[in-house]
């Protein structure tokens, strides 16, 4: 069997959501109605680069917006932080600010990373903005049956939120000597 014309591509394709996993999101209170979406995000006016403790650029650029724009992205992404993290109970980000938004320039959906922090005891969280694509949504689904681990992500239309899942490190076992 002969393939004629095969286009190979760094970046997988994204894969719209039907209406058939929209009613799925809906049957599993995945889809949610989201005060601010990925192209509001992606309103800014420039950015500059973040370098690692090397000075070599990480590929994330923290991006710039109005004065305007600032405050309603800040309000609707604690909203969303809300949602995911606490079924929308508000009170969780009420000593809560966002301190940064990051914006990846590689990778097939381009995500913002939010940076969510407790002004109580400045300890911090990350959750991740993105442009949906139905196969991510089936590969969280299959690692949501197959961990013993919850994942939490939201849909709204053609924006996804994904939570920021801490890495575990476990350690080599030790050997006797």
């Amino acid at each position: 069997m002969e393939i004629k014309d095969v286009k190979i591509s760094k970046k997988k394709p994204i894969f719209p959501v039907s209406e058939n996993l929209h009613k799925y999101l809906r049957t599993y209170q995945r889809d949610a109605r989201l005060p601010i979406n990925y192209e509001d995000l992606k309103a800014f006016t420039e950015s500059y680069p973040i370098m690692d403790k090397d000075g070599k650029d990480t590929l994330w650029g923290s991006p710039i917006y109005s004065q305007g724009q600032i405050e309603d992205l800040h309000n609707g992404l604690k909203i969303i932080y809300a949602k995911l993290k606490a079924s929308g109970n508000l009170r969780i980000v009420e000593h809560k600010y966002i301190d940064r938004i990051d914006y990846c320039t590689f990778g097939n959906t381009h995500p913002f990373r939010i940076r969510i922090v407790n002004r109580l005891n400045d300890v911090y969280d990350y959750f991740y903005v993105k442009k949906a694509d139905a196969s991510r949504i089936y590969g969280l689904e299959l690692e949501e049956i197959l961990s013993p681990n919850q994942v939490n992500y939201l849909v709204d239309e053609n924006t996804m939120i994904e939570e920021h899942l801490s890495l575990i490190h476990i350690s080599e076992p030790t050997r006797p000597a």
